[in-house]
Order: C-alpha cells, then sequence, then structure tokens
C-alpha cells in the first residue's frame, strides 16, 4: 500500500514539472506563468514535498532549478500573484530540502542565489506594504535554504562561490535595513506594554530575518574570512557599522523577547568573527563600536530586578526568577540540554502540520541559527532561558571589545576612560554601569564575568605599558570639573586596583581567580607608582600575603593559583623605583622580628615559608624569584635576613640529588614529589648570588679608568650614573645610612666566606651546567674591599676555580660566565697590580675570545678590554721570567692587541668591546723599540689599530662608535705619539668632527667633542688645528638648528652643550699660537657671533647651577679661568690683525667676569 502510495507521488511529480516545462516553451514568454504554477504544482503542494524523497536528488535538483530559473525570470503582472508565486516556491524549495539532499555545481549554486535574491528583493523593497507574515515567512525560508546548502556542502564552495555568497546576505541585510532602522526607532519611544504589543509579531519576523543574516555572514566569513579580498570584508564592516550605529543611537537597549537577544547574539557574535581577521586599519570604527558595546554590558539586567547578583567577590549566585515552579524529579536517564532541546523540537515536530503554511513560531523553533551547544548545566534552567541568552548577549558584546583591542590596540586606548571607572568602583549602586568593571564585580553570571576579565587583560597587554606611564593621582579633582588625562588614568589605575585587590581577597572560583591574576600581573607592570597614592604598593603586597597564607578552597588548583599570587608578589616587588613605603614596611617587619620562630609574619617570612615547600617545586621556584627581587629592590635589609636565607639556600642544596642523570636535569615536568631539578637549585643560587651582592654594595664593575676627558668645571655637574643591570639598587642615603652601610658591607666577607665554604662545594662542580653557571656567575658580584678581607687561601680558591671554569668546563655558559667574573675581579686594583694574577687571567680570556660560539666571545671580549686597562697600572711591575724569554712583555702585548685587532672584525657587540680594548692598549704602549715592558718595537702595530678603529667607524653600531671615540681620546693621550708627523691625523680628527655634526647619537657626538678637546697645544693638533678651530664653530653656531636626534637623546642636550662649550675654549685658547693666516681671518670674520656667545656664556657666570658651587667656588673660577684665556687669546689674534675695536670689546668682557 505504501509502495504504491509513493510511486503515484512520484508519478505525480513527473506529470507535474513534465507538463510545466511543456507549457512553459509553449507559452513564450506570456504573462501567465502564476496562473499555471498555481494549476500545475501549488495545488498539489503537499503531495509533492512528500514525493521528493522517493525521487532521485539529481532529478529533484534539476526540476527545482527550472522552478527558481523559471520565477525569477517571470514578469509579473499582478502583485497578488507575484506574492503567491514566491512563497508557494519559497515553500516548496524549503520543504523539500529538508528531505532530499541537492546535488549541484557553481552554476547551479549562482542561480540558486540569483532566484532567492530576486524574491527577497520583491519582498523586502518592492512589496513593503504587506504584512510581516506573507512577507517575512519566504525570506527566511530562502536563507534558511540557502545556508542550509551552505552548511551541508561547506566544503566544495570556491572562494568566489564563498564571495556571491557574503554578496547575497548583505543584499538581504541591505533591503531590510531600512525596515530595522524605522521598526528599532519606534520600539525605543515606546512606552507600555499594550503598545508594543502591537507590533511585537513584526519586530519578531524581523528579528529573525536580521539574525539569521547575520548568522549565515558570520558563518560564511568563518569559512573563507582569509580568502575574502578587502573591499568584501570593508563592505561587511561598513553594514555591521550601520546596525551598530542604530543600535548607539539610543541609550537604552530593547529587552522585549527573546527573539531580541537571539537578534543581538547573532549580530555580535558575526562582528566577532569579523573582528579577529582584520585586513585594514580599524580607527575609524573603534569608537563606535565601543560606544554600542558599552551598551549590552548591563543588557537583561537593568530591567530584571528579580535577578540574585552575586556578593561582590564571592562564588556567583545564579541568576533565578522568582516565578520559578519547583523542580520535579525525574528518574530518567541523563541527557544533556542540547539534546533535551532536540527532544522537545522532535515532539512538536510530530505533531500534524499544514505543510502550506508555517507559523512564525514554528519556523523560529524548527530553524534557528542557536547551537546545540547554546544552554549548559550550568547556566541554570532551561526555562530560565531569558536570562541565560541575555547573559550571552552580554558575553558576546565583551567578545567583541577584546577584538577591537588587538585589532587596533592604539585606537582603543583613548576608550579607557569610556570603558574604565574613575571612583568608587566597590559602590553597590555601581552594579548597572556600563563599566568593566561593573560587569567583573558585578555581573551574576560567571562568563561574563570571565570575558570582562580577558577583555581588561587584553587590554593592559596592549601598548598600556607606554601610555600610562603619563598617568598620576590626584586628590584634589572635584567630582565634575575637568580633569586631565594624565589625571584620568592615574584614577582608572587606582580603582583597578581596588577592585582587583577586593576580588581577590574574597573569591572563591577557580577559574575567575587565575583570571584576575593575569589582570594583574601587567596592571603591576605598567603602573607608575611613584605618581599614585603612597600606600597602594603596600597595600597591594599586604593583601597577596593574605591570599598567600589563607591558600586556595580547590585542592585540585591550589598550586596554580598560589604559583600565580606569588608571581604577583614578585612583580610588585621587582617595581623600580622601589617604593619608600615598602622599604619602611619591611623595616618595621625587621624591628618586629618578624622572621623570628616566636613572630610568625611578615611578607617575607611567608617568602621563605613557601621557599621551603620543597615538594612543590613550582611554588618553591616563584617563591625564590620573589625572594631575589626583595633582594635586588631593597638591598639594605638583606643583612637582617642573610642566616634565613643561607639556611633555606643550603636545604635546597642538600635536598637536590646530585646522583640523579643528567638527562633528568634538564627539566622536572612530572618529577616526583621529593626531587628538587635544576631550575629550584639555579633559583636558590641567584638568591643566595644576589643577597651577597646586596650585603657587600656591589655597584658594578670597579673602574680603574681615571676618566679626565669630561673632567673640567663645565661638565663636572653633568651627572653621569652608570646603571648596572646585575647590581641592587640603592637609594639615595643619608649621612647615618652610608655609615650604616658601610658597616654592613664590611660585613660582608664573613658571608662571603660561609657561602664559599658551605655552599660552593655543593654547587661548583654540579652534574647541571646550569647550575655550575649560576655558581660561577657569584664571584662577578663580589666587590674588591670582600675580596682581598677574605683569608689568602679563599682569594686563590676564587682565583683557580674561574680559570679552571673558563679553560676545562665543556659548557659554553660556564665558561661565559667565567670570563664575566674574571672581567670583574681584573678591575680591582690590587689584582691590577699584581703581574701574576693578570698573566694567568690573560691566558684564560685570550683562548676564549676564540671561541665559536658568539655568547662567549662577548664575555671574553669584555674580559678582555677589562685587563687591557688592568695591566696599564702594573705594567711597570711585569715580570714574566725574564731569565727564560727577555722579550715576554713584548709579546703578551703584542698578543693581546692582535686579539683585539681580530676581534674588530666580529659582531657589533664583540667589536665594541675590542675597540675598547684598543683603545686602552694605545693610551700607554711604546710603539718605538725600547726595553719598557709595554713598548711594542714597531710603529706599525700603530697603524694597524687606526685603520681598525676608522673602519668601525663605518662598520660598527652606535655602542662602538661611541668607543672609537673614547678609544681616540685615548691614542691622543698617549705622550710616546707624536700625532704631528703621523699621516693617518688629519683623518682622525675629520672623523671626530663628522660624528659631532652629524651623529643622531648625544652620547657619541658627546664622546667626540671630548676627544677634539685632548691635544694640548697647536702641535698635537697638526695641520688639522685649522679645521678643528672652524668645523667647532661651525657647529657650536648650528647647534639651535639640530634636528637630527631622536627623542630619547634630548636628555643628553645639556650635556653636549657643556661639553661643546668646554671644547671650543680650550680651542680657542690656542689659537693664538697658531701662525696660520687663514684661521686668524676667520676667527676675525666670526668675532660678532663670538663675542655674542661669550656675552651669554659670561652672563650664565653668576646663576649658581649646582650645590658644589653654592659650598665651594673652585668650579666657578675655573669656568672663568678657562673663560678669561680664551678670550685673552682671541684678544691677541684680534689685535695682530688689527681690529682694535674688537679686541677692546673682549678686553671689557674678560675684566668683568672676575
Amino acid at each position: 500500500m505504501a509502495t504504491s502510495s509513493a510511486t503515484t507521488a512520484v508519478r505525480s511529480w513527473r506529470t507535474a514539472f513534465l507538463t510545466l516545462r511543456d507549457e512553459t516553451s509553449s507559452l513564450g514568454g506570456c504573462p501567465s506563468v502564476s496562473q499555471l504554477l498555481h494549476d500545475v504544482l501549488f495545488s498539489n503542494l503537499h503531495s509533492l514535498i512528500y514525493a521528493a524523497s522517493d525521487l532521485p536528488p539529481h532529478e529533484v535538483t534539476s526540476d527545482l532549478l527550472f522552478l527558481l530559473e523559471l520565477v525569477s525570470n517571470a514578469p509579473p503582472r499582478d502583485g497578488e500573484d507575484s506574492t503567491l508565486t514566491f512563497t508557494h516556491t519559497c515553500h516548496l524549495v524549503h520543504g523539500i530540502l529538508q528531505r532530499v539532499s541537492f546535488e549541484f555545481n557553481s552554476s547551479s549554486f549562482n542561480l540558486i542565489l540569483n532566484s532567492f535574491q530576486s524574491i527577497i528583493n520583491f519582498f523586502l523593497v518592492k512589496a513593503a506594504t504587506k504584512s510581516s507574515a506573507t512577507r517575512f515567512k519566504p525570506v527566511m525560508q530562502c536563507l534558511e535554504t540557502t545556508r542550509c546548502l551552505t552548511n551541508v556542502y561547506q566544503g566544495k564552495f570556491s572562494p568566489l562561490e564563498i564571495v556571491h555568497l557574503v554578496k547575497f546576505v548583505l543584499h538581504a541585510l541591505g533591503c531590510s535595513h531600512a525596515e530595522f532602522v524605522c521598526l528599532y526607532n519606534s520600539r525605543a519611544t515606546q512606552r507600555s506594554t499594550a503598545e508594543s504589543g502591537k507590533r511585537l509579531h513584526r519586530y519578531s519576523s524581523l528579528w529573525e530575518v536580521q539574525a539569521l543574516s547575520f548568522t549565515m555572514l558570520g558563518e560564511a566569513f568563518s569559512r573563507a574570512g582569509s580568502s575574502l579580498p578587502v573591499d568584501m570584508w570593508q563592505s561587511i564592516i561598513e553594514v555591521l557599522r550601520k546596525v551598530i550605529d542604530v543600535i548607539a543611537s539610543k541609550s537604552v537597549l530593547g529587552e522585549d523577547s527573546i527573539l531580541s537577544s537571539r537578534f543581538y547574539s547573532s549580530l555580535l557574535n558575526c562582528l566577532h568573527v569579523v573582528l579577529t581577521d582584520p585586513k585594514i586599519s580599524l580607527s575609524d570604527h573603534v569608537s563606535g563600536f565601543v560606544t554600542a558595546l558599552r551598551l549590552f554590558f548591563v543588557y537583561g539586567l537593568t530591567s530584571r530586578p528579580q535577578f540574585t547578583f552575586p556578593a561582590v567577590g564571592h562564588k556567583e549566585v545564579s541568576p533565578n526568577l522568582p516565578s520559578e515552579e519547583p523542580k520535579k524529579i525525574d528518574h530518567t536517564p541523563y541527557r544533556p540540554p542540547h539534546l533535551r532541546k532536540k527532544d522537545r523540537l522532535n515532539i512538536k515536530q510530530s505533531k500534524p502540520q499544514d505543510h502550506r503554511i508555517f507559523s512564525d513560531d514554528d519556523l523560529f523553533t524548527m530553524n534557528f541559527m542557536s547551537s546545540d551547544s547554546d544552554y549548559s548545566d550550568s547556566d541554570g534552567s532551561i526555562k530560565d532561558t531569558d536570562s541565560v541568552q541575555s547573559s550571552k548577549v552580554r558575553v558576546a558584546a565583551l567578545v567583541c571589545l577584546q577584538d577591537l583591542c588587538r585589532a587596533d590596540p592604539k585606537s582603543f586606548t583613548t576608550q579607557w576612560t569610556i570603558l574604565l571607572p574613575t571612583n568608587d568602583v566597590l559602590r553597590p549602586s555601581r552594579k548597572f554601569e556600563a563599566t568593566l568593571m561593573s560587569c567583573l564585580l558585578f555581573d551574576p553570571c560567571l562568563k561574563a564575568r570571565m570575558a570582562s576579565a580577558s577583555t581588561l587583560a587584553a587590554m593592559l597587554d596592549g601598548p598600556s605599558t607606554v601610555f600610562l606611564q603619563v598617568a598620576e593621582y590626584k586628590e584634589s579633582i572635584k567630582c565634575g570639573s575637568f580633569m586631565p588625562l594624565s589625571t584620568s588614568y592615574g584614577h582608572i589605575i587606582l580603582q583597578l586596583h581596588n577592585g582587583i585587590i577586593y576580588l581577590i581577597q574574597r573569591e572563591t572560583h577557580d577559574r575567575l581567580l587565575a583570571s584576575l591574576f593575569k589582570i594583574l600581573m601587567p596592571l603591576i607592570s605598567c603602573t607608575p607608582y611613584s605618581r599614585m597614592p603612597g600606600e597602594l604598593m603596600p597595600n597591594l603586597i599586604i593583601s597577596l600575603r593574605a591570599r598567600i597564607e589563607e591558600g586556595f578552597p580547590l585542592k585540585t588548583d591550589q598550586t596554580g593559583l598560589l604559583v600565580a599570587a606569588i608571581s604577583c608578589l614578585t612583580a610588585a616587588l621587582s617595581t623600580s623605583p622601589a617604593p619608600v613605603q615598602v622599604k619602611q614596611m619591611f623595616l618595621e617587619e625587621i624591628s618586629a622580628g618578624s622572621v623570628e620562630v616566636d613572630k610568625r609574619s611578615g611578607v617575607l617570612f611567608t617568602l621563605l615559608q613557601c621557599s621551603e615547600r620543597l615538594a612543590s617545586p613550582a611554588i618553591c621556584f616563584e617563591s625564590l624569584q620573589a625572594l631575589r627581587a626583595v633582594s635586588h629592590n631593597y638591598p639594605n635589609i638583606m643583612s637582617s635576613y642573610w642566616q634565613q636565607v643561607s639556611a633555606i639556600v643550603f636545604k635546597i642544596l642538600e635536598a637536590a640529588s646530585p646522583e640523579v642523570p643528567a638527562k633528568a636535569w634538564k627539566g622536572h615536568v612530572g618529577n616526583t614529589a621529593g626531587f628538587i631539578g635544576e631550575k629550584v637549585v639555579t633559583a636558590a643560587i641567584k638568591v643566595l648570588d644576589e643577597s651577597l651582592r646586596a650585603i657587600s654594595g656591589f655597584k658594578g664593575t670597579e673602574d680603574l679608568l681615571d676618566d679626565k676627558l669630561l673632567d673640567n668645571p663645565f661638565t663636572s655637574d653633568c651627572i653621569r650614573i652608570k646603571n648596572v643591570s646585575s647590581a641592587p639598587l640603592y637609594e639615595q642615603e643619608s649621612s647615618e645610612d652610608i655609615k650604616e652601610s658601610a658597616k654592613a658591607f664590611q660585613s660582608g666577607s664573613e658571608q662571603w666566606s660561609e657561602m664559599i665554604e658551605k655552599h660552593m662545594p655543593l654547587i661548583l662542580q654540579h652534574i647541571s651546567s646550569m647550575v655550575r653557571t649560576a655558581a660561577v656567575t657569584c664571584f662577578a658580584g663580589i666587590t674588591s674591599s670582600v675580596f682581598f678581607s677574605l683569608l689568602k687561601d679563599t682569594q686563590e680558591f676564587i682565583i683557580s676555580s674561574l680559570i679552571d671554569s673558563a679553560l676545562h668546563d665543556e659548557v659554553a655558559s660556564v665558561r661565559s660566565a667565567a670570563c664575566r667574573a674574571i672581567g670583574v675581579i681584573s678591575c680591582f686594583p690590587q689584582v691590577s697590580e699584581s703581574a701574576e694574577i693578570i698573566d694567568k687571567f690573560i691566558h684564560a680570556v685570550e683562548i676564549n675570545t676564540h671561541d665559536p660560539l658568539v655568547s662567549v666571545r662577548i664575555t671574553a671580549s669584555w674580559a678582555l678590554a677589562n685587563l687591557c686597562d688592568s695591566i696599564r697600572h702594573c705594567i711597570d711591575d711585569f715580570a714574566f721570567k725574564p731569565s727564560i724569554d727577555s722579550n715576554a712583555n713584548s709579546h703578551l702585548m703584542a698578543s693581546l692587541t692582535e686579539s683585539a685587532l681580530n676581534l674588530t672584525k666580529d659582531g657589533d657587540k664583540i667589536k665594541s668591546n675590542a675597540v675598547r680594548g684598543l683603545g686602552n692598549l694605545s693610551r700607554f704602549v711604546k710603539y718605538t723599540s725600547s726595553s719598557h715592558p709595554a713598548s711594542l718595537g714597531d710603529s706599525r702595530w700603530l697603524e694597524r689599530i687606526v685603520q681598525a678603529l676608522v673602519s668601525c667607524v663605518t662598520t660598527g653600531n652606535v655602542k662602538v662608535q661611541w668607543n672609537v671615540c673614547r678609544a681616540l681620546s685615548n691614542l691622543f693621550l698617549n705622550e710616546t705619539i707624536n700625532l704631528e708627523e703621523m699621516d693617518w691625523a688629519p683623518s682622525v680628527f675629520s672623523i671626530l668632527l663628522l660624528l659631532l655634526r652629524d651623529s643622531s647619537n648625544f652620547k657619541i657626538r658627546i664622546q667626540a667633542a671630548a676627544a677634539l678637546a685632548v691635544p694640548s697645544s697647536v702641535s698635537d693638533y697638526g695641520k688639522s688645528f685649522s679645521d678643528v678651530v672652524q668645523g667647532l664653530e661651525h657647529i657650536l653656531e648650528n647647534l639651535g638648528a639640530d634636528h637630527l636626534s631622536a627623542p630619547s637623546s634630548f636628555k643628553y642636550r645639556v650635556a653636549l652643550q657643556k661639553q661643546l662649550t668646554s671644547t671650543v675654549l680650550h680651542v680657542l685658547s690656542l689659537a693664538s699660537s697658531s701662525d696660520h693666516q687663514p684661521l686668524k681671518d676667520f676667527l676675525v670674520k666670526k668675532s660678532s657671533f663670538l663675542e655674542e656667545w661669550f656675552k651669554v656664556l659670561c652672563s650664565s657666570l653668576g646663576e649658581s647651577t649646582t650645590h658644589l658651587e653654592n659650598e665651594n667656588n673652585s668650579v666657578g673660577n675655573q669656568k672663568k679661568e678657562m673663560i678669561s684665556k680664551a678670550m685673552r687669546s682671541l684678544i691677541e689674534v684680534y689685535e695682530g690683525r688689527k681690529q682694535f675695536a674688537v679686541a677692546k670689546k673682549f678686553e671689557m668682557m674678560d675684566s668683568g667676569i672676575w
């Protein structure tokens, strides 16, 4: 019976389409197609839909394509006929697609899209006055049919077909946009529920069309977004922006139905997909998008006061409606929420229906864009669908904000003041304010709070570290008054701290806690605490300590959260400059004896306690990192904690297993609880190293250079601070603090002796190269006072250990660390006077300069440069086995020079050290035959050095060029070199003038000017004296018009002006000794400029610029002497050239400065 019925249905289908084809071929384009379709097909629509499943798919596809082409090409005569024709056609195609899989190619897919586009255009544009029931249903069926086809055959579409699909969806959105604007605006002005209900059906239909269109657009973009052309991406953005602008034009979002939530979700999800792959700049759209997205922060909350909001910071309370019915106990097997949804839909679809007419509600229920995972058990009961959908809208808006932030972080920074509060972040009345912190603190949905946290983390992870540096907090700002942007940022940062700290103290959800720590880390790094309230940093540290001590309730994630909390504490303790309030807090802990056993409190005690948790390597490691930060930033307190630090490090070293094979030391992922990996051991050694540096007063390499290049009255007041990253951060201290520090530094020898005797035997020959490297690095932090206060045997142990590591260790990092330590110790005055030690050091370092690894050659070349300077202090005492080889000293000088020359051909970092070494050698080496130990005996060495220095100017980077200037200064100081007779002298002076005039780096220009002032007589300048004077005058005259330098060099402008002044005065004071007449003519020509310059210079003498000049006027007198000497020289020049009037002016100025 069923077979007979199916056969009849198939026969009816084929008869109908054969008749249709025959009749249309005879009509010849006659406009009676609508009536023909009604008579042949649409009168029997129900049976045709069911017959399709019994036909071959290719036949069904061919017949439907014929139908679509016929309908779209037929010219309508009567509007009502076209409406019925298009409606039935859409219904037939949509119904058949539910039962039959189409078989089509590129051309047939384009035919379907073109036909549907014509139908959509008719209903949304030409038939805009029709009721929504007859207009929107066919449109929805066209869109759903297209979506179904693209979902089933998604892998078969070419990029061109995807572009056609996107254009089709954009056309549908464009056709419905005008009506969307009208309905949205009228809906926003309605005041009563009754008035709203009159158009609810129309809204629902429009929401469905818009929502499904945006869903399809997002799906199409996610499939082929990377292959879409830029103009297509821009068209999508423009369409989204139009809809977003309509939403943003109203201050309140419509929340009258689930359909509006569905529409907003689809819109925002589409925006999310598009923003994740930006093809052009979004700077023109960021502000508009942010304005609209803010409206969604409280979507579904303000109109539902019955929601239960979570207590700030506590585990969330799911929103519950008071009308919720008691839950019935169901003993059926568990079904996931998305499967329960399908069950309900299947039940509903099983009801008898008239397949010719679907209600809008059924249409929405059957084929809407929500995915099977839209619901989850954590979102509450299915009866809370409205609130669940509202929360999904809020989450989607927050995700779009993250996308905007990542797509255009620079433009997004201008939106901080809109998205974040500037005051009272914890006030309960702020729960409905559209800020990210309100979402994070008060939103009842955990997912929304998580999304808000992720957005904040994304904002802080961008260029915020740059623009937030201008932030400052001012309490005097009145409410409603103008607030500068820098002050706004300061208030925002403070409120971020307050909100995050509050949540960290009270939150119990593990994932949200982890997100909070991810926010706090970048927030700490980009906050200028020196311009924030003084108590902010101490409060942050105390709060983190309290949470660490309290622990976390979830055992499964307790370690991870504890590690994150300690990492944030490490970041807080690492901030520079170190806040005075934190130092005071530590001093109070010390005075209270917080580290003692009977008083177990304080930040340091907590860190020491956590660092002893050897069963948890991650916690132990992070705690050691924090202790190292304390040692580096607060060195003055470490002497009080040395015993505890030493004991903990020794405990860790003892607990480590040296018998473990080397492969096991490459990391401790998956280690057993009792195993201490190399990472932890290395961290412990670095804490020990940093503590010893803090206690010993280590401030970097102890320079042996008696640097007089910049030591003149004009540059003596320029503060030149050498920042050494490996040295602890010592603050400016009072006289009493200096005395206490000196006493502590003297006691550093006790701690060093303990470390060498107690700890070094466990680590210096350790199986792990990482541990050995850290051990050897410790020696690079010793000071000369501590080193020579140690026993002689201990000193020899240190030296022999370094030489042995540098020569015999197989691992490059260990050899590199040994060279670094050798470079430090070689600068000690007592060591530099020991020819024996220097000889051993040179041998070890020189071998490492030939190492194949760059990392080793860098530190070896640095040590070599230091040794070249150290030799100057002990060269007179050199006596290397004179009975065996009387030329050993010359060979040593030649070997050092050759090594440095070879290194000038290496990379810039090595080249810089090599140039410095050559400069140090060229200051004292004698390039003539002599019995002096520093004699090379051949002037060709000098020519090779000069040639190498000149070459490095053109091939080296900024640091190399600076060292070349410094090296030339040393070369000029060599009394055995007669510059007047050197052929290379003019080119050297020309190079210095070019660097002084054209370099974009002020530090290079300063050093070049200083080098030009080194020769002490006209003869030392040789034939270049006139060129040097004229070049310096030209540079001085044009200094104010210099725009070459980068902004980072501006802080050196004053120092450059003072050094240039000093150099010009120096050469002018020698001008009268020159016999070069063109030079004197030049000085006469420039007399007006020089007169004005000297007037300004003399007037500045009365201004006390430094504290030193207030106490002692010697600097001022030295300045006057230099100025007077230069003017007397010019007076002599002008009088010799018969310029008596000019000379008289200079005489008056000279007499006026005294």
